[in-house]
C-alpha cells in the first residue's frame, strides 16, 4: 500500500487541523493505521492507531479529548482530527500502515508498521 498524508498547515494555539491520509489500493480494510509525529530534535513518537475496522482507537495521552482518528474503508482514507492544538504538536505528521495481526498488540511502536506516508508539517503558533 502507498501512503499519502495532506492536511498539514500553520494555525493558531487553539485552532484545528484535520489530517488525511490516502492510501492507494483495493486492501485498505487490511491494515491497522496510526498517525506518529516528529518534533525537531525529537524521536518520532506515537499518536494514534485505529484497528482495521475502527471499532477500536487509541491515543497518546496528552491528545486524548483533543485529537479524533477516523477511517473509512470506502473511500481508502484516515483522518486525524486535531482540536485545541497547543505549541507543543508542532511536529511532522506521519500516518502508517500494517496488516499483521499479530502486530496490533505492537501499535504504539514505529518499527510495527511497514508502511509509511510522506509527512505533512503542522505548525502550531503560540
Amino acid at each position: 500500500v502507498q501512503l499519502q498524508a495532506s492536511g498539514g498547515g500553520l494555525v493558531q494555539a487553539g485552532g484545528s487541523l484535520r489530517l488525511s491520509c490516502a492510501a492507494s489500493g483495493r486492501t485498505f480494510s487490511s491494515y491497522f493505521m496510526g498517525w506518529f509525529r516528529q518534533a525537531p530534535g525529537k524521536e518520532r513518537e506515537f499518536v494514534a492507531a485505529i484497528s482495521w475496522s475502527g471499532g477500536s482507537t487509541y491515543y497518546l495521552d496528552s491528545v486524548k479529548g483533543r485529537f479524533t482518528i477516523s477511517r473509512d474503508n470506502a473511500k481508502n482514507t484516515m483522518d486525524l482530527q486535531m482540536n485545541s492544538l497547543e505549541p507543543e504538536d508542532t511536529a511532522v505528521y506521519y500516518c502508517a500502515a500494517d496488516r499483521d495481526a499479530v502486530n496490533w498488540p505492537r501499535f504504539r511502536q514505529m518499527t510495527t508498521y511497514d508502511y509509511w506516508g510522506q509527512g505533512t508539517q503542522v505548525t502550531v503558533s503560540s
